[in-house]
């Protein structure tokens, strides 16, 4: 596979794993982070880093919009929850000596 087909199809998968999260909105970052460890956050500041290594500003802002298709604010807001006791037990579990 050439260099460029690679990318494309890396790009779709972004874009597919993007609009799922966005659809999953039941699906909670701390969820994500107990089970895959890594959360719509860490993708925001992955997709922020590549952005700079690419030579593209791209504020905190910015890119949590791109990934949560509305402001941070208006996600939490609308769709966050507290998290329960076993959630952040395992949180903390999970996340020892880190």
């Amino acid at each position: 596979m050439d260099d460029t087909t690679r990318t494309e199809l890396e790009a779709a998968a972004f874009r597919r794993l993007v609009a799922h999260l966005a659809e999953r909105t039941d699906v909670q970052n701390i969820d994500l982070m107990n089970m895959a460890g890594f959360c719509r956050n860490c993708l925001s500041r992955w997709y922020q880093e590549a952005a700079a290594e690419a030579g593209v500003e791209m504020s905190k802002d910015e890119a949590r919009e791109d990934i949560y298709g509305m402001p941070y604010d208006e996600w939490r807001a609308t769709h966050q929850r507290d998290a329960s006791d076993a959630q952040r037990q395992a949180f903390d579990a999970a996340n020892k000596g880190h």
